[in-house]
């Protein structure tokens, strides 16, 4: 059973309002949200851009090639995936079903050159604005390594470029456990 509360009498209303308005609550003058952007600066903004340009010519392009890597088998399947990515977008990846457009073969390459080609090949990757490509690093192992160095290694590069959306190991036509679908940001 519910009771219905008895409407506020005038010196109730008055005393709320006094209240409302020594507390400095002011009416609202209008209905619309103010979500408090900030007024863009273009000469900020453009000296932001320069700092980055002129940052990103100073600093090395270098990725994690000291040994500090997790080791993975031969044989071992390699999946990456951010967060927000589709299941659809993966799964398709998985099974091989987004075509790619270009590719790498780092076989052959010391570590610092395999280094070096895969940067350069994501960087004009992205610039060419490709969604898909592939890498083939192989299964061999280190001469020095009991585990396969350039896979170990891509996995880790892999992570750490910030373009790159998802990879995981090709289907058996493509290289198999020896090669990587990977799928790219396009620069906007």
């Amino acid at each position: 059973m519910s009771r219905r509360r008895p409407a506020p009498n005038e010196e109730e209303i008055s005393a709320f309002r006094q209240a409302l308005e020594q507390a400095g609550v002011r009416r609202l003058t209008s209905d619309l949200a103010d979500p408090g952007k900030p007024k863009p600066q273009p000469d900020a903004q453009a000296a932001r851009r320069a700092a980055a340009v002129k940052g990103a010519a100073q600093t090395p392009t270098g990725r994690t090639s000291d040994g500090r890597v997790e080791a993975v088998r031969p044989s071992e399947y390699l999946e990456f995936a951010l967060p927000d990515l589709p299941y659809r977008t993966l799964s398709q990846l998985k099974r091989g079903q987004t075509p790619w457009q270009a590719g790498l073969d780092l076989h052959g390459y010391t570590l610092e050159e395999a280094r070096t080609e895969l940067e350069s090949f994501l960087t004009d990757a992205a610039a060419q604005r490709l969604h898909c490509v592939l890498v083939v690093h192989g299964k061999a192992w280190g001469a020095t390594a009991d585990f396969p160095v350039l896979k170990s290694h891509t996995n880790a590069w892999l992570r750490e470029w910030p373009g790159v959306l998802a990879f995981c190991s090709a289907v058996d036509a493509d290289g198999g456990t020896g090669a990587l679908y990977v799928l790219l940001r396009r620069p906007r």
